[in-house]
C-alpha cells in the first residue's frame, strides 16, 4: 500500500504553513520530553493532503523511527468500521435498525436490567422492550465495559474476564453469549454508556452475512477502499512495521512500554473484536475518512450511498439529547456537552457548548490507546492523528489538536 504524501500546497486549500508548524512542534514537545514515543499526523483539506508529518519513534527501545508505513493497534477507532459494515447490510436490507438483537444472537431474547446490590449478588429486572441494532450502533444497548470500574455491572464484567480484553481462547459468539447474560445498566434506547455494543454488532454482522467478520470486513470495506494494511493482526512479514506500545506513567507522565498490553496484535485473536481489533495505518485509515467526507465514496469504490451517511451523522440520542445529558461520565477525552452521538460517530451539535473549534455536524472517534480522528464536511477538513499511548486522556492530546488545527485555517 503506498504511503500518504502531500498533495497540495496549504496556501492553496486555505491553510497557513506557518501555522501548521504550531501543530508539528506542539506534539514534538510530547517526543522530547517523553511523553509520547512518536506519533504521525495528517491534515487534508477538500480531498487533498496538505500537511503530514511524523515525529519521534514506533519503538523506542530499539530505535525504530515512526514511519509512514508504521501500523497501529487502532483500538477503539474499530468502531466506526464496524458500524460501516453494518450499514452495507442495512442498505441490502438484510438487517434494520428496528430489528431486535435477539432476532441475530437468541441469548438476548431475555437480558434483564440492574437494579440494585453488589455484583456478586445484583437485583434485576425484566427490560421493557428489545436491545435493537440501532442501539448498539449508538450505544445506548445498556452494555458496558469493564474497565469503568464505576458500576457494579462493570464489575461483574470484569470478575468474568472481561475488563480491557475477552478472555483467552474466547470466540466473538461466546463473548456474545456471557455478554447476554450480565445485566444491563438501563433500560434500552434511554441513555448512552460506551461498552461492547459494537462487539455484539460484529457478531449480528457474522450471523447475518454468514461469514466471519474479517472476510466481511474484508469484502465490503477494505478491499473496495484500498485498506491493504488494515486486519486483525499483523502478519509475520510485517512485524517489524508494528509500533511498540506504551502507558504513561501516572506519576510523571513518562511513556513507559507495556508489552503485554499490545502483544496480542501479533497474533490472529480467537475473538474478532468489532470494538477493538483492527490494526491498520494512517495511509489506510485516510482512505476510510475520505470515503465518509465523499459521502460514502473514494476512489471509484462505493461503500455506502450518501443518504445512509447522512443519516448515520445525525443525533439519534433520545429526545436530541447531548451526551452530557444520557451519557455516563466515563473515560472520554472527548468534549460531552453540546455533542451528541450518531451511529458510530460523535457529532458536534453546539461549538459554543462543547467548547471546541469546531463546526456543527463535524463528527469523530478516538480510542483508549491515543488514535484519534474527526472530519469536519463544513470546512471539508479530515484530521487523523496516531500514536500508542493508554490512557489517550493522560495528556490533553485531542483537545489540543483541534485547537492547532483550526487555528490554521485562514480563508
Amino acid at each position: 500500500m503506498p504511503e500518504l504524501k502531500i498533495e497540495v500546497d496549504p496556501a492553496e486549500v486555505g491553510l497557513d504553513a506557518g501555522r501548521l508548524e504550531r501543530l508539528d512542534r506542539y506534539l514534538a514537545a510530547y517526543v522530547d520530553d517523553g511523553r509520547l514515543p512518536g506519533w504521525q499526523i495528517a491534515v487534508t483539506r477538500r480531498g487533498r493532503v496538505a500537511h503530514l508529518a511524523q515525529y519521534g519513534h514506533r519503538d523506542v527501545e530499539n530505535g525504530l523511527p515512526s514511519e509512514g508505513d508504521t501500523l497501529y493497534r487502532a483500538w477503539s477507532m474499530t468502531k466506526p468500521v464496524t458500524s460501516v459494515a453494518a450499514m452495507t447490510l442495512v442498505e441490502d436490507g438484510t438487517i434494520g435498525l428496528q430489528d431486535p438483537v435477539s432476532r441475530y444472537i437468541p441469548a438476548f431474547e431475555d437480558v434483564r436490567i440492574y437494579q440494585r446490590g453488589p455484583a456478586s449478588r445484583p437485583v434485576t429486572t425484566p427490560v421493557a422492550g428489545p436491545i435493537r441494532i440501532q442501539h448498539l450502533l449508538t450505544h445506548t444497548s445498556g452494555l458496558t465495559y469493564g474497565f469503568h470500574g464505576a458500576h457494579p455491572v462493570d464489575e461483574i464484567y470484569t470478575r468474568n474476564g472481561y475488563e480491557w480484553a475477552t478472555p483467552p481462547g474466547l470466540s466473538l459468539a461466546e463473548c456474545c453469549e456471557q455478554w447476554a447474560s450480565f445485566p444491563l445498566l438501563f433500560e434500552p434506547g434511554t441513555a448512552w454508556n460506551y461498552g461492547v455494543s459494537s462487539d455484539v454488532l460484529g457478531r449480528v454482522v457474522e450471523v447475518a452475512s454468514g461469514s466471519g467478520l474479517d472476510d466481511f470486513y474484508a469484502a465490503r470495506v477494505l478491499e473496495p477502499l484500498g485498506m491493504t494494511d488494515t486486519a486483525f493482526f499483523v502478519p509475520p512479514e510485517k512485524a517489524d512495521r508494528l509500533a511498540a506500545f506504551y502507558t504513561a506513567d501516572p506519576a510523571t507522565g513518562r511513556a513507559v512500554r507495556a508489552d503485554h498490553l499490545g502483544a496480542g496484535a501479533l497474533h490472529r485473536p480467537a475473538c474478532l473484536s468489532g470494538s477493538a481489533g483492527l490494526v491498520t495505518t494512517l495511509a489506510d485509515y485516510h482512505r476510510f475518512t475520505q470515503m465518509l467526507l465523499g459521502g460514502g465514496t473514494f476512489d471509484g469504490a462505493r461503500v455506502l450511498g450518501p443518504r445512509t451517511v447522512r443519516h448515520m451523522l445525525r443525533n439519534h440520542l433520545p429526545g436530541g439529547a447531548d451526551l452530557a445529558s444520557v451519557g455516563r461520565p466515563v473515560f472520554s477525552e472527548m468534549p460531552t456537552s453540546g455533542v451528541g452521538f450518531g451511529l458510530g460517530f460523535a457529532v458536534v451539535e453546539d461549538p459554543a457548548a462543547a467548547g471546541v473549534p469546531a463546526s456543527p455536524g463535524e463528527y469523530a472517534w478516538h480510542s483508549v490507546a491515543g488514535t484519534v480522528f474527526w472530519v469536519d464536511p463544513v470546512e471539508e477538513i479530515t484530521v487523523l492523528f496516531f500514536t500508542q499511548l493508554m490512557p489517550s486522556s493522560a495528556h490533553p492530546l485531542h483537545s489540543r489538536l483541534r485547537q492547532l488545527v483550526n487555528q490554521a485555517l485562514v480563508d
